[in-house]
């Protein structure tokens, strides 16, 4: 599986911005997805991940009720609608895909098995 992330940019905080993320290959639909990023200096974390039919999710708590993943498994797509952005959401935003098969996404970095090439996130204050 091939994961290419896009739609990151630079936005004034309170802004919104929208993340794309395509797959190839014929299994897409049965992979947990999921948003991570990376601020400076930091460690990569989980932002939001979705099961494999989109109907769980799961968000980080300093994100809830502000961004949205969702995902369209005839375009290969999933998707990071990201509201209300703040300074501290600057970030690389890398997507990535877990192939176990379970109905619960996980939120473990280490479960998941293929990774994008990351959408740079700038929110100026």
């Amino acid at each position: 599986v091939q994961l290419q992330a896009s739609g990151g940019g630079l936005v004034q905080a309170g802004g919104s911005l929208r993340l794309s993320c395509a797959a190839s290959g014929r299994t897409f639909s049965s992979y947990t997805m999921g948003w991570f990023r990376q601020a400076p200096g930091k460690e990569r974390d989980v932002v939001a991940t979705i099961s494999w039919n989109g109907g769980n999710t799961y968000y980080v708590e300093s994100v809830k009720g502000r961004f949205t993943i969702s995902r369209d498994n005839a375009k290969n797509t999933v998707y990071l609608q990201m509201n209300g952005l703040r300074p501290e959401d600057t970030a690389v935003y890398y997507c990535a895909a877990d192939r176990g098969v379970t109905t619960t996404p996980s939120s473990v970095l280490s479960d998941f098995d293929y990774w994008g090439q990351g959408t740079l996130v700038t929110v100026s204050s």
